[in-house]
């Protein structure tokens, strides 16, 4: 049986993180367990490969129907393997709003106001524009502009200047509003991972052990307190001892997973499910919240956008060739390459709409292929209020637990979408984006609410960002406390987006970043 200091399960971007960070002092043994592979190949590193990473770095889950989407199923993908959802993502770097932060504390999460959590994003950051009083400069995570973007992203940013949106250089300085290109997280062109960034410089301290391929079960947990973890290796069993902390970091998914398969949620449903309740807490698996989003794709004559053609495929080919070479060019792309953020309301205190443009036609998360040329527009709604939860399929933890986001359960979010793609589409109409003279592959009148939103409910779907299912916060209630205790288990703590009292306005993988280092600090804390 091997005995750590500290056991990280999940090597996603807080865990990365706060292993990566606990590691690096000397003074504690770490054993990082991911369920994946090591998320180290070409695929992996090449960001314009994107659309093609295997199934093996994807969970790919699916949500229950969702009644207020037609009754349909959503597709949930989430990074299986060592960097999580930052090793498939589209890389864009965005914290959030101030106010969001501000906002946490004011709902009893203490210390995580915007001016507590700002050294830890600046911390965690090497920004090639160097550092300044909103960035830093010399953090293990590599956050660059971009190197290549394509005509058609230029185009949506004049287009909203030219009606007078601001523009916007920076989502995460002074202001979030305005519109603008992504910053993203790679290196010299290539993708950089919350693993790349964390886990591999700190393999060779000698104090940080990774075991890939390693399924957790459940938590240990002995007379209160959190001793161990049962994974399965290969067809093996085994248990891993902690002397001191045991992490969870495991995502807005499977952490609820895990810890109901350990005994810790909802007392009743456990005992339906079969499982000996060790900590009644119903707030697990609870407050799921995640960004919808709809999607406007355009088809152009034009070939300049990314597009399925010979002369496109051609292009593509070459580009391979050419990044292999000099990590330069086309498949340096994010997709979501330039963007914004709108107020639909000006009572709001922060933005409630983000949009992506991709300069490519974008259906059904990628998935069904379009011939063609074209672009796409998402709009999302940024602080929904709408929740679901995550409940267990099984007690065995290779079965994928059951997601329902409850998308469109509450009216209010279906008005702010409706606005946003409003807005949207008026962006899309404007020069020089119409000099393309898009065709719109899903019309309908705008101006008509019920035919907009029966279009809505047919099309949107998730945008990636599910938090809040082991909710941080003052009250008993709570599943964590402001220092990513569990409460009510001893030497046990979460940390990865689960936490977040409510979703972020933006991009969700910087935050769990920041999340995974404040981890980090609270645990050394503790230890001593």
């Amino acid at each position: 049986m091997q005995h750590f200091d500290i056991i990280v399960i999940g090597g996603g971007s807080g865990g990365s993180a706060a292993a990566g960070r606990l590691s690096q002092n000397g003074k504690y043994s770490v054993c990082l367990i991911e369920a994946g592979g090591k998320n180290d190949n070409f695929l992996i590193k090449t960001p314009g490969m994107m659309p093609f990473i295997r199934n093996s770095s994807n969970y790919k889950y699916d949500t229950v129907p969702q009644k207020g989407l037609n009754g349909r199923i959503g597709y949930q993908p989430r990074g299986r393997g060592l960097g999580g959802s930052s090793a498939i993502n589209a890389m864009v770097y965005i914290r959030g709003n101030k106010w969001d932060y501000d906002n946490w504390a004011a709902l009893g999460c203490d210390g995580w106001a915007y001016d507590d959590v700002l050294p830890y994003f600046k911390q965690s950051e090497s920004n090639e524009r160097g550092a300044d009083s909103h960035h830093g400069g010399d953090g293990p995570l590599s956050v660059s502009d971009q190197k290549y973007y394509n005509p058609a992203s230029a185009k949506f940013v004049e287009a909203a200047a030219n009606l007078q949106l601001p523009l916007n250089h920076d989502f995460n300085g002074d202001s979030q509003e305005g519109f603008g290109f992504y910053q993203v997280t790679q290196k010299n062109g290539e993708r950089w991972s919350a693993a790349r960034a964390y886990v591999e410089p700190a393999i060779s301290t000698q104090n940080l052990h990774v075991i890939t391929g390693a399924l957790t079960e459940k938590i240990i947990i002995e007379n209160g307190r959190a001793v161990g973890v049962a994974i399965k290796y290969g067809n093996k069993h085994e248990v891993i001892k902690a002397n001191g902390a045991v992490i969870l970091s495991a995502g807005a998914f499977n952490s609820p997973q895990i810890l109901m398969l350990s005994g810790i949620g909802d007392g009743e449903y456990l005992t339906q499910m079969g499982i000996k309740t060790i900590l009644d807490k119903p707030a697990v698996g609870s407050h799921l919240q995640d960004h919808l989003d709809y999607v406007s794709s355009f088809q152009t004559t034009s070939k300049e956008p990314i597009g399925d053609s010979l002369s496109g495929t051609w292009r593509m080919a070459k580009a391979i060739i050419e990044h292999r070479r000099h990590r330069t060019g086309i498949m340096t792309t994010p997709y979501a390459e330039s963007g914004g953020f709108w107020t639909s309301d000006a009572s709001l205190p922060a933005p409630d709409i983000q949009y992506h443009f991709v300069p490519a036609m974008l259906e059904d998360h990628g998935r069904t292929k379009v011939k063609g040329h074209g672009f796409s527009c998402h709009a999302c709604v940024l602080r929904p209020y709408s929740e679901g939860s995550v409940r267990l399929s099984s007690k065995s933890a290779a079965d994928a637990p059951i997601i329902d986001p409850n998308f469109l359960s509450d009216p209010r979010d279906l008005a702010t979408l409706r606005a946003g793609v409003r807005h949207m589409h008026r962006i899309l109409s404007a020069p020089p984006l119409s000099d393309y003279a898009p065709q719109n592959r899903h019309p309908c009148d705008l101006e008509n609410d019920a035919e907009l939103d029966a279009m809505i409910r047919s099309r949107a779907d998730t945008v990636y960002h599910p938090v809040g299912t082991c909710r941080m916060g003052r009250d008993d209630d709570s599943v964590v406390d402001p220092q990513l205790r569990v409460r009510g288990v001893t030497g046990l703590y979460v940390a990865d987006a689960s936490i977040m009292p409510k979703l972020i306005s933006g991009n969700t993988n910087a935050p769990s970043i920041m999340i995974g280092e404040r981890a980090a600090d609270f645990v050394a804390a503790h230890l001593g």
